[in-house]
């Protein structure tokens, strides 16, 4: 069994483990990435829209042309690649040594490491989940699934495409479909609000004549060797489909956009909390769970909107693994974060008060002219509107937060 010591492992070879990666080789750790695929770059490799790059590299790039940047930094780096490799399990041998079990090419191998960061992602929710029923034909894709086919492949899963979600992803896949001459039925939203943002709803929707149905939910899909229908009701305020607003929806094709969850199953069988507003894990302002030396970053830690905050993240796991390595974290009497009015997540969930600290938070409900705030501080951040699809990200000062006791609250307050 081959065997290699080093100080950290980074499990995941998107933007988030990439400049995690980057970032603690540059700060002089010896450092292994573990990627299960053949190539680096996570999802964005198969996004061939704009958006990318925009707070990291101050310019608006494609998924690719973003990914490209973040692999040339690594290249400069010596970091160890495990490329096509499994990581099967994670064994705490003592509180600085961790043993990472690989599958990969070669054979088992075992990474010994003295700090793991976590970076692998988020998976989609399928139709199962969000109590879709009906038959089971061909033709029935997650929007990951159609943009795959679509993008890296070539290949049209469909020409009469019903959407189901309007997340960003279902959104952007929206518009993709309708660019390769397919016929959007319709977008189809259980909430009473679009869940991607305004700019996606009507660059994707509005310019494409696109219906949007709010507050409708898929209740059956039906077909026999291929879909051929999905059966739409209104839904009432508890999400229950209201009977006698049955319509259908001709169609040979489904696509499921209805939002991702935190990869984190190797997390929780070692034992860190998990926070269920995220289903991501706890963590601290060095985005270190519950789990001594593992952190976590990107998707894997809440879905992030854009993938600069993933980035931001992966870097700041690396510095804090590298304190962690150096025995320089100490003890720390930690304040807790507390939620507020109309705050439904907010990351980290602890902080010293030592240091600054990015927050990335989402509020329950839509409001307009509000303040994000810290309760008992003057650290205030004006918004023209809030939405749970939209991420709020404030940073905030080791002087706002020093002096305010064992709880910070974080609310959302009506301007006045």
């Amino acid at each position: 069994m081959l065997e290699t010591k080093l100080d950290l492992v980074v499990v995941g070879g998107g933007p988030a483990g990439i400049a995690a990666a980057s970032k603690a080789c540059e700060l002089g750790m010896k450092v292994g990435l573990v990627e299960n695929r053949e190539v680096l770059g996570g999802i964005p490799l198969q996004c061939v829209h704009t958006g990318f790059g925009v707070h990291v590299f101050g310019e608006d790039l494609t998924g690719p042309e973003f990914v490209y940047r973040l692999i040339d930094r690594l290249q400069r780096a010596d970091v160890g690649l495990f490329l096509k490799s499994h990581v099967h399990s994670i064994e705490l041998k003592a509180f600085d040594e961790k043993i990472v079990t690989v599958l990969s090419p070669k054979g088992v191998q075992r990474l010994y490491a003295k700090a793991v960061v976590f970076s692998t992602g988020a998976r989609e929710r399928t139709a199962f989940e969000i109590g879709v029923t009906g038959e089971r034909p061909d033709g029935v894709y997650t929007a990951g699934e159609a943009q795959t086919l679509m993008d890296l492949y070539g290949l049209m899963p469909g020409r009469r495409v019903v959407i189901i979600g309007s997340g960003d992803v279902g959104l952007i896949m929206a518009r993709r479909f309708a660019l390769e001459g397919a016929e959007v039925k319709a977008v189809i939203e259980v909430l009473p609000y679009p869940g991607g943002s305004m700019r996606n709803v009507v660059s994707c929707l509005r310019d494409f004549g696109i219906p949007l149905y709010l507050s409708h939910r898929v209740v059956s899909i039906r077909g026999g060797k291929r879909v051929e229908k999905v059966v739409v009701a209104k839904v009432d305020e508890e999400m229950r489909p209201v009977p006698g607003t049955e319509f259908e929806v001709e169609c040979d094709t489904v696509v499921v956009a209805a939002g991702l969850r935190p990869n984190v199953e190797l997390l929780e069988k070692m034992g860190a909390a998990l926070d269920p507003a995220t289903g991501g894990p706890v963590v601290n302002e060095t985005l270190e769970t519950t789990v001594p030396g593992v952190f976590a970053a990107g998707n894997a830690l809440v879905i992030n909107d854009l993938v600069d905050y993933a980035v931001e993240q992966g870097e700041r796991a690396a510095e804090g693994a590298h304190e962690f390595v150096s025995n320089r974290s100490g003890s720390v009497a930690w304040k807790r974060v507390v939620k507020g009015r109309n705050v439904r997540l907010i990351v980290p969930h602890y902080v010293s008060g030592e240091r600054d600290v990015v927050f990335y938070a989402r509020v329950k409900s839509p409001e307009r002219r509000v303040f994000f705030e810290l309760l008992g501080s003057d650290l205030k951040l004006y918004q023209q509107g809030v939405r749970p699809s939209e991420m709020i990200r404030l940073r905030a000062p080791s002087s706002a937060i020093s002096n305010l006791g064992d709880r910070l609250v974080f609310q959302v307050r009506p301007l006045e």
